[in-house]
């Protein structure tokens, strides 16, 4: 039987941080497979490593997370710092776990981070279920190197984030700690685990084709119009207003999205800047996405007002329980940085409603600055501004 416990700590020492935080993840756990982290980017992330390490030598991944993180006992956040962690306690549960930095070829990246954890877990078996985690940039070629090796076992996860959007995030893996790169958890068990993946936001009326993109995130034409223009006459903008990372966060009450083949789920693309190619003409101006994009497909404007940006991960957390058979016996609920920052004391509604809901089930909700899963039957994806929330049932 599964069994998950969360730990966190805002103390000011990062290693007395990661040693209070492993302390209560793992106290009377004697199974510990897999532990979920999560902590700041203003923090030394190694010395919250060895703090966890003076507790637990167990395998540990996961990320730096935008504010904070939410738990049982609410919203945790700190300006000197702030860590939490998921610990997994089950007999008969096997995980392998393994990271690897950035380089010239990240699809044989993913593919050897993917060979390396099979090895890890001591098998020669596709897991039942992958956690990846990623530096935001290259998260579409990690993936497709790692369904090279295992195909298409489903997922979750998210890209690691900091505080000030400035690139100051790390992946943790082991006692690895690194900023750029990829690091995967493959969990093997007989246990449900059920992931829904989406944005919660509405499609407006606005599409159009996708007729340019260069180095695949630089959108540089809707309907053989500058994206920028198109983008500001879509959401009634001044394009002007929209130029660097001023889009950043203007765009996410009103993103981009693109449908899966099927047309079952309409993954976000976030808007992240809007480039001034210095010809002083709006009509030469582009758009940098999130994440990747092609041509000759439909690209949507979507919406959502601050209300349902709030309600959303409730509405996802009651799809997701509703789909499960067996008793939940863990949540990992992965929510997006920008969101956050845009629902600024908001975010403890968010976290109101959740504790609510999850009725005393453990859980861990990271902020992160790119999301991953699948959903409906749809092929793993990688996007921005959404949600991606798993279970993990008891049996």
């Amino acid at each position: 039987m599964l069994k998950a416990k969360v730990g966190y700590s805002i103390n000011p020492d990062d290693f007395i941080s990661g040693m209070e935080t492993a302390k209560k993840s793992t106290k009377d756990f004697s199974n510990i497979k897999i532990n979920l982290l999560y902590t700041s980017s203003n923090m030394d992330v190694k010395k919250v490593v060895k703090g966890i390490r003076d507790v637990t030598d167990t395998p540990i991944i996961g990320c730096t997370s935008n504010g904070g993180v939410i738990v049982p006992d609410g919203y945790v956040t700190s300006e000197q710092g702030f860590s939490g962690m998921m610990s997994f306690n089950d007999p008969d549960l096997e995980v392998g776990v393994s990271c690897h930095e950035a380089g010239k070829d990240p699809r044989a990246i993913g593919r050897k981070v993917a060979i390396e954890a099979v090895q890890n877990a001591k098998t020669t078996r596709a897991p039942s279920y992958f956690y990846m985690v990623a530096s935001p940039k290259e998260e579409e070629k990690y993936l497709m190197g790692i369904q090279d090796v295992i195909g298409r076992v489903p997922m979750f996860g998210g890209s690691a984030a900091d505080e000030n959007v400035d690139g100051n995030w790390k992946i943790i893996c082991n006692d690895k700690v690194i900023s750029d790169g990829v690091a995967v958890a493959f969990f093997y068990t007989d246990c449900e685990i059920i992931t829904k993946f989406d944005g919660m936001y509405n499609e407006s009326d606005n599409m159009g084709l996708i007729t340019e993109v260069k180095d695949n995130r630089e959108l540089v034409t809707i309907d053989h119009v500058s994206a920028l223009k198109k983008y500001a006459n879509w959401t009634n903008s001044n394009p002007l207003e929209l130029k660097d990372k001023n889009l950043l966060f203007a765009s996410v009450r009103k993103p981009l999205g693109i449908k899966d083949p099927l047309g079952n789920i309409t993954i976000i693309r976030h808007p992240m800047y809007g480039n001034d190619l210095g010809t002083k003409k709006i009509s030469d101006d582009t758009i940098t996405l999130g994440n990747d994009i092609i041509e000759k497909t439909a690209i949507v404007q979507m919406e959502a007002t601050e209300d349902e940006l709030v309600n959303g991960p409730l509405l996802m957390l009651k799809k997701l329980k509703s789909e499960l058979y067996s008793d939940p016996a863990a949540y990992v609920l992965i929510h997006d940085g920008a969101r956050r920052i845009i629902l600024k004391d908001r975010i403890e509604e968010v976290t109101k409603q959740i504790v609510k809901e999850t009725k005393g089930v453990p859980f861990i909700m990271p902020f992160t600055f790119g999301e991953y899963g699948y959903d409906d039957h749809s092929a793993n994806i990688c996007g921005g501004l959404m949600l991606s929330f798993t279970v993990f049932g008891k049996d």
